[in-house]
């Protein structure tokens, strides 16, 4: 994967909160299910990843009833992504993956959909974060929030993504990133919100129609992969230069790290296919592949398929 140097990064479509004082929260109402905040920085992050399993990473956190969201000061990412050595910055090159999937689905959704996209900004926080869905902290991993229609994440997961889930790959951040967009299609469609509908009318089923939702979140993430050296800049500007058959393995390669079953085994506990909310190592693989081959969202009805692989 190569980046082009030329392309111009906008910082506009992330919020940086980091350093903004009002990303952190104090004990009382909203939060993830009992998760622990903060606790140590990277180590706190680990500790919770057993924690995590039970939703599993990269999904939508559903809770309502969210406090207002912190304003962030982009001041400093706008300088940084302006320097000459911009692409080795990890904020900045995470900044120009949500450009490019941006820019991937503002043309291909009105095309594919016949519906119009509206943009949705990534959050960049540290430890902890206010959300429109509840508080969150950085154990639960990258989510999207319907509520108020960001993607949420904490930098710092991509070191837990490679220490300790096994998946050091560069092409992890941008599917990470493009997974998470793929709620926002969703979301936009009407898609999540009619499955919650159907969670509430059959609960037995709940778990499989979150399967589902997760996977074809990966399949739209395949989508873009498969056109993102086609996406441009706001400038007309061609943000990859190349994406190889290592980068995409690499994707399948993080998909199959955070699967429900092997997140399960990684716990110590053994395999429950009840508790699976966001598909197996197997099926995240091939949905993502799917989106990929066929280069095109109508390829990712994994409510209407009759297997999911």
């Amino acid at each position: 994967m190569e980046l082009n140097e030329n392309a111009e990064i906008d910082t506009s479509q992330i919020d940086d909160v980091r350093d903004s004082g009002g990303g952190g929260f104090g004990g009382g109402g909203g939060g993830f299910g009992g998760l622990p905040i903060g606790g140590g920085g990277l180590t706190g992050i680990v500790i919770s990843v057993v924690v995590a399993l039970v939703t599993g990473y990269f999904g939508i956190n559903h809770l309502t009833g969210g406090g207002s969201r912190p304003s962030g000061d982009n001041t400093r990412l706008r300088q940084e992504c302006a320097q000459s050595d911009r692409l080795k910055q990890l904020d900045c090159r995470n900044a120009l993956y949500v450009n490019s999937i941006q820019n991937y689905w503002s043309e291909a959704m009105p095309h594919t959909f016949n519906k119009s996209y509206w943009p949705a900004k990534t959050v960049y926080f540290s430890r902890a974060v206010r959300t429109g869905c509840g508080n969150a902290d950085s154990g639960v991993g990258p989510f999207y929030c319907p509520a108020d229609d960001r993607v949420y994440i904490d930098l710092s997961f991509y070191r837990v993504l490679s220490d300790s889930l096994g998946a050091p790959g560069e092409f992890a951040q941008p599917y990470v990133l493009a997974h998470e967009y793929g709620h926002h299609i969703q979301d936009l469609l009407g898609t999540e919100a009619q499955m919650r509908r159907a969670q509430q009318r059959d609960p037995k089923n709940a778990n499989q129609l979150s399967v589902r939702l997760e996977l074809q979140a990966d399949c739209y993430a395949g989508v873009w992969a498969k056109n993102a050296t086609g996406t441009e800049s706001a400038e007309g500007t061609k943000i990859f230069k190349s994406i190889t058959a290592q980068d995409i393995q690499q994707g399948l390669d993080t998909a199959g790290k955070i699967g429900d079953d092997t997140l399960q085994r990684r716990s110590g506990g053994g395999v429950n296919p009840a508790e699976f909310t966001h598909g197996t190592s197997a099926q995240r693989q091939h949905w993502f592949s799917t989106g990929f081959q066929t280069g095109t969202a109508k390829s990712c009805d994994t409510f209407g398929a009759a297997s999911l692989g």
